[in-house]
């Protein structure tokens, strides 16, 4: 079994009040069975930048793995105004009996760099539960996500570009002028490694840009705490 996730408050009762009524009327109607497809993505990359890296996959697989309702989280729901109709049998037949066993996950590498409109991680579930584990996964994805992202422009920021090897540049290339080797037969050189320098707005020139160091804010998302 994974470790817990690294936050205490991370748990079922980390969802919106509204999933656990959705989740009433799925039990209640006989579809908390069904088989649903659920995809996780974002319209729009934060900062107003050109990507996003994707983080937060180790905790949301640590939740998905201790998922329990406990006799508290029971007992604290049974006593919500709001769930104040819900039959009984809902609380301890249901909820209380619930876990991720059936929750299939795919997902891209954590870290990996994503665009909008294209599922970070996807989930199959049965719709009850699917829809319990929504908010705690955005939760989980969209904070970690845009610190990640944050900390990865601040790099960049801080060096000024992008720097890659250019192509084939570390292989060794026949010379032409046949130099004698130390036998006598002809030799190869080492070409010099060549850097190409790449910046989020394409081709830069180091000697006309000076690389800034800025601090960027943080927004549109929100952590556990």
């Amino acid at each position: 079994m994974m470790d817990p996730p690294t936050n205490s408050l991370v748990g079922p009762l980390l969802t919106d009040l509204y999933q656990i009524t959705m989740a009433y009327a799925y039990w209640r109607t006989g579809q908390h069975s069904k088989r649903a497809h659920f995809e996780l993505f974002f319209r729009k990359n934060p900062f107003g930048g050109s990507y996003t890296i994707f983080a937060g996959l180790d905790e949301v697989l640590k939740f998905l793995s201790g998922f329990k309702f406990t006799a508290e989280d029971i007992e604290y729901l049974r006593k919500t105004p709001q769930l104040g109709h819900c039959e009984p049998a809902f609380f301890d037949d249901y909820l209380a009996n619930l876990d991720c066993s059936d929750v299939v996950v795919s997902a891209m590498k954590e870290g990996s760099m994503a665009f909008p409109r294209v599922p970070l991680l996807t989930v199959t579930a049965p719709l009850g539960i699917g829809n319990l584990i929504e908010t705690t996964l955005l939760t989980l994805v969209n904070y970690p996500s845009l610190v990640a992202t944050n900390a990865s422009r601040m790099v960049v920021a801080a060096r000024g570009q992008f720097w890659e090897e250019s192509s084939g540049s570390s292989a060794p290339v026949s010379d032409k002028r046949n130099l004698p080797s130390g036998d006598g037969t002809a030799g190869s050189k080492q070409m010099p490694r060549k850097s190409m320098q790449v910046a989020e707005g394409g081709q830069a020139d180091l000697a006309r840009r000076k690389p800034k160091c800025v601090e960027f804010g943080l927004r549109r998302a929100q952590g556990p705490d």
